[in-house]
């Protein structure tokens, strides 16, 4: 099992990567599910997909695809069925896991409508029945047509199997001119049973759960096949309308129940999340009693005239939400503990358990996050699990929640050998043999090898050419994973030698699939424009960790050089006066400095710097024309608050003079401007014997008017 990455640790080269990995499979699922009636991946599994879409998708707006999965509904109606456009949208429901967000969610839906926390504010609380989606419209009281959800917009016509089923009415007495009902249809637990007995006796494949049936069943292209299944129908809702059902949710649903539809006696009104979330207790413990699957609670402002204001999002309505129940558990053997080595460096335990099956999934990995978890402690160092630390050879109750990869919930102490002994997480990476760290504040174990560890290597070398580092062109992340298949390219200096190495022979660039001698020679020549390179973006393409794009400008305009810059990083140790000076500038603070030290103070990194660096023509940070400055060379510490300007235009400005900004008070520093509310800084600046003046002083100093 491949355990992924938190959305807010890929850069922008993986993020695309991974929205088009994610367009892919929740494309993929939707088919199956929505078309094929043989669902690929579970509900939580599709709900983690989709969650992490919109996730990443929140993170990197402007990679948002044209086909975002976010903003679709359903899938488009596979062929064999007339289409039909919805005349108003089939929309899907968000979803939330606990009860803490059904609070949240109320709290949303009352800062949006201006509602006070002592306002009633109503909602309906029903099954969410695991069924297939269908929209019946009645013209004058006779039912004309019926579709199924589809992509929400355009569905697939299934009227003449709708009208096999028992639950439908062919003809509604008092109904309007114009009314679509929209509900589930469904199958029974029963009756499932039944058709998949009758299904073994005839040498028929047997259906893997009752959704499966039910929306086989409609879908037939032969109605007479669809009659012959026992299907059901569950209504909630509506479409168009040519008049209002009445005011509010639950008095809609009631007429719908008197105009002979059949609706769900667990419907309940509900005052506020804490009712809501006790309904939701009520039905989960009913669950396996109900006779049929639901997967669970949709809540609904009950109001209509207050679901109006509040009105829709792209693919959701604002005012309704599903609160769906957790994943089922599972014991089963924990057979060992495995460590993986993420993209970035991070050391990840892996369970690797006895295969069991938890909510229709066979799982045989469980994801153990950190050290802190196996120990029975979370990131913060508060108790989880009563404290039951996790070994080798337990007894471990596993669940899967709203996500894909599944977790430990408990141990059985009970079961524990005597020679199960606490693990100790390795403080060398299993992949390179780097030391693996863990930085204060940080909850995982990073491996430090950066380039050289063969587990992020690929990534290293996608964020080496990325657009902000080096932007060869011709050379993007694809380029580089297949090369790097391919034993082309391990570390960023072999792509300087790949016109020594592949521009010639048998093995020629030119020779491969998608490559001609031209598009060969171009990569070449464009990999050669980048030999000449500023000192900014060189730090940067290293992908040293909390070293972003800022950053390394920053260390380029301070060191200027690369050769004082890397002197800098290899001689700089805890106390002295490298170290010093690196953290006197301002933005570098001891966790950036510690992981700029340790990339520079390995050997097997730093060679592959070195063996980099040999083939580059590294360019000085631009320095500031500084002709008459008064300022120029000197080191400047901002302290206090500054009236007459910001601090970062302070600091701009004393930049543009040729000052360097430090953010601390050392021997080195020249100058202090202390403003109102300065105080260990301009203390330390006197003791020092260094110049102190206001902000006024700094002005005149400088010339600024």
């Amino acid at each position: 099992m491949i355990l992924l990455p938190d959305p807010a640790t890929l850069s922008e080269a993986q993020a695309m990567a991974e929205l088009e990995r994610l367009a892919g499979l929740l494309f993929k699922a939707n088919n199956a599910y929505h078309n094929q009636d043989a669902p690929s991946i579970s509900d939580a599994e599709y709900d983690a997909l989709k969650k992490r879409n919109v996730a990443i998708e929140a993170l990197f707006p402007a990679l948002k695809r044209d086909d975002s999965p976010s903003e679709q509904v359903g899938a488009a109606p596979a062929r064999g069925f007339a289409k039909v456009n919805h005349a108003v949208a089939m929309l899907s429901l968000s979803n939330v896991f606990d009860e803490k967000h059904v609070i949240e969610f109320d709290d949303r839906l009352r800062k949006y409508l201006g509602l006070g926390a002592q306002v009633p504010l109503a909602y309906t609380a029903e099954p969410k029945i695991d069924g297939l989606s269908l929209s019946l419209r009645y013209e004058r009281g006779h039912l004309i047509q019926a579709a199924t959800r589809g992509d929400g917009a355009e569905g697939e016509n299934v009227t003449e199997n709708a009208r096999t089923i028992q639950d439908i009415p062919q003809h509604i007495d008092g109904a309007p001119e114009i009314l679509e009902v929209r509900g589930e249809v469904y199958m029974s637990h029963a009756d499932f049973a039944a058709l998949n007995d009758r299904q073994a006796r005839a040498g028929e494949k047997a259906f893997a759960n009752p959704r499966n049936a039910a929306a086989g069943s409609l879908r037939q292209l032969d109605a007479t096949i669809t009659k012959a299944r026992p299907l059901c129908f569950f209504a909630y809702a509506w479409g168009e309308l040519s008049k209002p059902l009445s005011q509010s949710q639950k008095g809609a649903i009631d007429q719908l129940a008197v105009f002979g539809f059949k609706t769900n006696a667990l419907t309940a009104i509900c005052d506020g999340p804490e009712e809501m979330n006790a309904h939701y207790r009520k039905i989960e413990q009913m669950r396996a009693g109900l006779g049929y699957d639901i997967d669970g609670v949709v809540y609904k402002v009950n109001d209509l005239a207050l679901q109006g204001r509040l009105g829709f999002r792209s693919t959701t309505p604002r005012w309704a939400t599903a609160h769906k129940f957790p994943a089922e558990l599972a014991w089963t053997h924990l057979e060992s503990i495995d460590i993986q080595v993420g993209r970035t460096g991070a050391l990840s335990p892996v369970a690797r358990l006895t295969p069991v099956t938890v909510g229709g999934v066979v799982v045989s990995n469980a994801t153990l996050h950190n050290e802190d978890y196996i120990a029975g402690r979370d990131n913060k160092g508060a108790v989880i699990r009563d404290g039951k630390d996790i070994r080798m050879g337990d007894w471990v109750q596993v669940y899967r929640a709203g996500d894909v990869i599944p977790k430990v919930a408990d141990v059985d102490l009970s079961k524990r050998l005597t020679t199960a002994y606490p693990f100790i997480m390795p403080d060398k990476c299993p992949e390179c043999g780097s030391a693996a760290v863990r930085e204060l504040g940080d909850a995982v174990r990073r491996c430090t090898g950066g380039l050289i560890c063969p587990a992020q290597a690929v990534e290293k070398l996608k964020h080496f050419v990325s657009r902000t580092a080096f932007d060869i062109e011709g050379l993007g992340a694809k380029q580089v994973e297949q090369f790097h298949t391919d034993g082309w390219i391990a570390e960023p200096a072999d792509i300087f030698t790949l016109r020594l190495r592949f521009g010639q022979g048998l093995q020629q660039l030119k020779n491969r699939e998608g490559w001609g001698e031209k598009s060969a020679i171009n990569l070449f020549d464009a990999i050669d424009d980048r030999r000449k390179i500023g000192l900014g973006r060189v730090i940067f393409a290293l992908g040293i960790r909390h070293v972003g794009e800022a950053a390394s400008n920053l260390l380029a305009a301070h060191y200027q050089e690369w050769s004082v810059f890397a002197d800098a990083m290899r001689a700089a140790h805890e106390g002295n006066s490298a170290m010093d000076e690196l953290m006197s500038i301002d933005g570098v603070g001891p966790v950036m400095a510690r992981s700029l030290t340790i990339t520079f103070q390995q050997q097997a990194e730093r060679d592959s710097i070195d063996r980099l660096i040999a083939h580059l023509n590294i360019q000085p940070a631009d320095r500031p024309i500084t002709d008459g400055s008064p300022v120029a060379g000197k080191t400047v510490v901002f302290t206090g608050t500054l009236e007459k300007m910001t601090r970062a235009e302070a600091k701009a400005r004393a930049e543009a003079l040729g000052a360097k900004v430090a953010g601390s008070v050392s021997a080195k520093t020249d100058i202090v401007v202390a403003g109102p509310g300065a105080g260990s800084k301009a203390k330390k600046a006197s003791d020092l014997g260094i110049k102190v003046v206001d902000e006024d002083g700094w002005h005149t100093l400088i010339g600024a008017t």
